[in-house]
């Protein structure tokens, strides 16, 4: 279940256990998708692209001995 941009899963005691915080605003999402519908699930897919773009970002800054992620590791 998403509630206020956190995923949620019910663990086996019946209560939730936090997966993971969106990286993006759902309503930004919206803003930029003029005319669109957006499924509810769009916002949960486009945070996992990010988050992999920016762990990817931080594999190449650490490989060329940067600390800083710039955009050129994208």
């Amino acid at each position: 279940m998403a509630r206020n941009g956190v995923k949620t899963l019910f663990n086996t005691k019946g209560g939730k256990t936090k997966m993971s915080e969106l990286l993006v605003v759902r309503s930004k999402i919206k803003d930029v998708a003029k005319g669109m519908n957006v499924s509810g699930d769009f916002a949960e897919a486009l945070s996992a692209r990010v988050e992999e773009l920016i762990k990817e970002a931080v594999r190449r800054s650490k490989e060329n001995k940067r600390s800083t992620i710039q955009p050129r590791d994208l």
